[in-house]
């Protein structure tokens, strides 16, 4: 019986190394963060970059794999951390990437070790999520393909990867305090729309077909402006992944003379659609099919324009170049034009084609709670603030994760934030009854497997007649998006809610004076955040904290718990 025993435990632990070999590599990286002097638009700028490079390096794995990130902090007077955008961190809350959140922010000078899973193929980022970082340029790609053997539903012969991001010429340093001061310096429209970390502000690609008083750009090749151009050869399909990393830009993405097929959405495939261009909301990723079915002797325009807010930044431009001619050859017909800015009701149609693809697991046909979360412009002692639920977010001095997890109850406000508003309250107009929201830094709880219903209600803002677009990020987690409605939520409108094919998105936008429901499953034990992915937003309060069956969480490690109280436990336990 003993030999039939050990027999059976080693046969479990060679599965077990077998398994480990297949689908568990490690894949190690070394990160550097640091300022640096680049040209992107052709203009010179301190960027935030990683290894010396702007955007920082791609990450490719397979499903299972291991990724190990050795992040090393060059900045010399601040902290920072890098979120890993749309993986789910499954067993690994403190790899989140989130400051006052997950973990403590890395010193200057500090190495923090990111170890995650990656499980689950699909086109991701990742981004700094320390103040403003992300707008200052610290991100990059992460692309996570299927294992070996394995193929997607769909066919390509190639790929290329779009990182999409916009530029200031002020720091993110100084827009951050304008956003912060009284009376309130609002950023303003980026100078330039970046596609893979490259823009011209001052020539034009296209000055020769367009109205402009821009001279055209000429370049001699290796400019770190000059356009990454993508080439292609006829008649093969190309797979595009897409991914906006915009600190305030809503864009919209076209290529001259060719149809666009949608098959991925935030990581998850979708029922393939085609279109003409589509919208991207800063915190999406989409990959789309191109077929090269058009002229070879002709280059084509890939563009990029604002959506959502009047226009103030010029298109961002590259060139599909058909292999047959050369790729010095410009196109002969002026850019696709950008949809005019403020028509909604386009942006609407192009979202809700996105539904998912046959097969996809479908949401619980009920929830076991709703919550409501309404967005509003407020002041605060007379600053500016965007609010939730009248809870402007300010984040605690020690990260949620360890505090929940050793009981620190005074570490942050234990009452719980607000679950829903007045609904009486007026969100076609500026809140003129109580403009003045509180500071706050209260958890959503959630038990573990509970059905959680979000509805995201969108409002007017502050002064004046308007309201925003809005994309809603949610960390750890996928979650269904239901519908979309207008106006204010009222009851009845569950029956409109979309049961057999909801999408399965991270991100997901609420139009003007509208509402977006989410349905998710509270399955993750941790702390996540919520937030819209406009940057400066962000910093203005629009967020809130999700947590859930932290006493499941396992040994967080001791570098994330390096500051506030968890710091102070972690000093009096050597002691």
């Amino acid at each position: 019986m003993r030999l039939k025993f050990a027999a059976f435990v080693w046969c479990m632990i060679w599965w077990g190394l077998v398994g480990l070999s297949v689908g568990g590599r490690v894949r190690h990286y070394k990160f550097d963060v640091e300022y640096m002097i680049k040209t992107p638009d052709c203009l010179e700028h301190v960027v935030m970059g990683i290894n010396g490079q702007f955007p920082g390096p791609t990450i490719r794995a397979q499903v299972g794999d291991i990724l190990h990130i050795a992040l090393t902090n060059k900045l010399s007077t601040e902290g920072t951390v890098i979120h890993w955008h749309g993986i789910r961190q499954f067993r690994t809350p403190w790899a989140d990437g989130t400051a006052s959140i997950s973990q403590c922010a890395i010193n200057p000078g500090e190495t923090y070790h990111y170890r995650f899973t990656v499980d689950k193929p699909g086109t991701y980022f990742y981004h700094g999520h320390y103040g403003m970082q992300r707008a200052a340029g610290l991100y990059g790609s992460l692309i996570v393909d299927l294992p070996k053997g394995q193929n997607e539903p769909f066919h390509y012969d190639d790929e290329f990867n779009l990182l999409l991001s916009d530029l200031w010429h002020t720091s993110s340093h100084e827009q951050e305090v304008g956003l912060s001061s009284k009376p309130f310096r609002w950023i303003g429209e980026p100078q330039s729309l970046l596609i893979n970390g490259r823009g011209q502000f001052n020539c034009s690609l296209a000055a020769k077909l367009v109205n402009t008083t821009l001279p055209q750009c000429n370049f001699r090749g290796g400019e770190q402006c000059a356009p990454q151009i993508l080439h292609v050869e006829p008649n093969k399909t190309y797979r595009i992944r897409i991914a906006s990393t915009t600190s305030l830009a809503s864009l919209n993405l076209a290529i001259s003379n060719h149809k666009l097929v949608v098959v991925e959405a935030d990581g998850n495939y979708v029922q393939p659609f085609a279109v003409d261009d589509i919208d991207i909301y800063s915190g999406e990723t989409y990959s789309v099919l191109l077929r090269t079915d058009q002229n070879p002797n002709n280059n084509y325009w890939v563009s990029i324009g604002v959506r959502g807010r009047l226009p103030k930044t010029p298109q961002g431009l590259t060139i599909l170049n058909y292999k047959t001619i050369s790729a010095s050859v410009f196109p002969t017909s002026p850019p696709p034009i950008t949809p005019l800015w403020n028509d909604f009701e386009r942006s609407k149609s192009f979202t809700k084609k996105v539904i998912a693809k046959v097969g996809t697991p479908q949401p619980p046909k009920f929830s076991d709670r709703k919550v409501f979360l309404l967005n509003t412009q407020n002041l605060v002692d007379g600053f500016i603030k965007w609010a939730i639920n009248n809870m402007s977010l300010a984040l605690p001095p020690t990260p949620y994760l360890g505090s929940i997890k050793f009981k620190l109850n005074n570490a942050f406000d234990q009452k719980p934030p607000p679950e829903k508003f007045p609904q009486d309250y007026d969100i076609f107009n500026p809140p003129t009854k109580n403009p003045n929201a509180n500071i706050g830094n209260g958890v959503y709880t959630f038990h573990l497997d509970e059905v959680v219903d979000v509805i995201l209600q969108n409002a007017n803002q502050l002064n004046g007649i308007g309201s925003e677009i809005h994309p809603w990020h949610l960390h750890g987690h996928d979650f269904w998006v239901l519908g979309y409605g207008e106006g204010k939520f009222k009851d009845g409108d569950e029956n409109k809610f979309n049961l057999t094919h909801a999408p399965l998105r991270n991100t997901a936008v609420i139009f003007p004076y509208g509402w977006t429901a989410l349905r998710f499953k509270a399955d993750n034990p941790g702390v996540w955040a919520f937030h819209c992915h406009i940057e400066p937003h962000l910093h203005m309060g629009m967020g809130v904290i999700f947590a859930e069956g932290v006493h499941k969480v396992g040994k967080i490690p001791n570098e994330a718990l390096t500051c506030g109280l968890t710091g102070k436990l972690l000093v009096n336990k050597r002691h």
